[in-house]
């Protein structure tokens, strides 16, 4: 690459390359990382099995986007953080809208962190159904945040920043305390489902909380679900896959979330017995009008029954895909069509009066 100047270790996996272009600086900043990321992506084969790298890119300009060096990696910085939020392995390019972006986030972690000693979180539950029953089997506990000047924020919006600043540990454990504690109230034969982040697997004693909160809400453990993505399983598997086993030796359900739309999802069957799957909602909302999408939900469906591990169909919101759903064999479903997230007190396990109403026609 002659028309690198220089290239430098920042520390740990961060890497600076600093390039001297005098025409198009765009073009050949945004070629050579197009050509970065070719040559990090390329497989590597060691001991007979393939390995691939990925990485993220920012890019910034002198002295479009600052003149300092300071100014420069900082906003280079914000570029790759960007990049990174996207889903990594690509590049960005700088732009003064990222500055606000980032003061906003350094104000809500800031929130958070006064936020958890305030009690200002709260659950919602959504609830699931049986399809061939017709009744509810239990529910999925969803955090929210009310914050005192905007409102209520939905998990989306702040959940990788709990995860960023090492937050998700405490909340994940308050998460779970909680949603015991009102799950022991419920009916016995409703379960609950409880979320857990990649981040509670690498900080704290994750199966010592998980007996603390069993034992001090009095909440049965064959009532509660843990939920993963397989995220937990692509770094550092050996350990991730250790902690799953002492979790589910505990007595508790291990789903795993998001079926269908990972890297590895069959992969995964075979390296941990999961209790359940969750087919991602992203086929569930257009079976309906994709054939192929329909066919991925029979395939998903016929794959659990045959190795004997229940399904549960994500986003379900229309009288049709859970007709669809239950002719493909889907055993169970949560969406809108059955109830929105809502706080406890609003918490209902009936079925909804429309499906009753389908049912007794049918």
């Amino acid at each position: 690459m002659p028309e690198v100047d220089t290239v430098a270790r920042l520390g740990g996996d961060e890497f600076a390359i600093l390039l001297s272009v005098e025409n198009g600086p765009k073009s050949r900043a945004t070629s050579l990382a197009e050509r970065i990321l070719a040559a990090i992506t390329e497989p590597y084969d060691i001991e007979g099995r393939k390995f691939t790298i990925e990485t993220s890119i920012g890019i910034t300009f002198a002295p479009h986007d600052g003149t300092d060096a300071d100014s420069l990696l900082k906003n280079a910085d914000l570029a790759l953080y960007k990049a990174k939020s996207q889903g990594g392995n690509r590049y960005c390019l700088f732009e003064p809208s990222l500055e606000a972006q980032a003061r906003e986030r350094r104000e809500l972690e800031e929130d958070m962190r006064k936020a958890i000693l305030r009690d200002e979180f709260e659950l919602h539950y959504q609830t699931v159904f049986d399809t061939g029953k017709r009744e509810c089997c239990g529910a999925e506990a969803l955090v929210r945040w009310r914050h005192p000047a905007r409102g209520l924020i939905p998990p989306d919006q702040f959940i990788s920043i709990a995860e960023e600043s090492g937050l998700i540990v405490p909340l994940g454990e308050w998460i779970l305390r909680k949603a015991c504690t009102d799950a022991a109230a419920w009916p016995s034969q409703l379960k609950l489902a409880v979320n857990l982040s990649p981040l509670q697997f690498q900080q704290g004693d994750l199966v010592g909380a998980l007996n603390a909160v069993l034992a001090g809400t009095g909440l049965s453990a064959d009532r509660l679900e843990l939920e993963i993505t397989e995220t937990v399983l692509l770094d550092k598997n050996e350990e991730h896959l250790a902690v799953l086993h002492d979790l589910k030796n505990v007595g508790v359900s291990i789903v795993l979330d998001d079926f269908g739309v990972g890297y590895s999802s069959m992969r995964y069957l075979q390296m941990f017995p999961f209790d359940k799957i969750k087919i991602d909602k992203s086929f569930i909302q257009s079976m309906t009008t994709h054939a192929d999408s329909a066919a991925i939900v029979c395939a998903i469906a016929g794959l659990g029954r045959a190795l004997d591990i229940e399904t549960t169909a994500e986003g379900v919101e229309t009288a049709e895909q859970f007709r669809l759903l239950r002719g493909a064999g889907c055993q169970l479903a949560q969406g809108y069509l059955f109830s929105r997230p809502v706080p406890v007190a609003e918490l209902s396990f009936e079925l909804p009066a429309a499906l009753r109403d389908d049912a007794k026609a049918a």
